[in-house]
């Protein structure tokens, strides 16, 4: 059953997206099979940990554009954007 679990998470992990970015992923998944060796599950935190470091990441991109967008745009020192 864990077998299947892993393999469907993992399946998925990899159809979610054309272009992979391991912005988050590999931070996550560190952190999550290291928590989950101790749990026992080591293989599940990895894959957990990949997912809740690729949402924090994504989390944080929208942050600073909708910062960047209350900014205005840049201008250089002549004035222009």
């Amino acid at each position: 059953m864990k077998k299947i679990l892993f393999c469907t998470a993992i399946l998925g992990l990899v159809m979610s997206s054309a272009a992979a970015e391991a912005k988050g992923c590999i931070k996550g998944a560190i952190i999550g099979g290291i928590a989950g060796h101790y749990a026992g599950h080591g293989k599940v935190g990895a894959v957990a940990g990949c997912v809740i470091g690729r949402q924090q990441a994504n989390k944080a991109d929208r942050e600073r554009g909708a910062q960047q967008q209350q900014r205005g745009p840049q201008r250089d020192e002549n004035g222009r954007i």
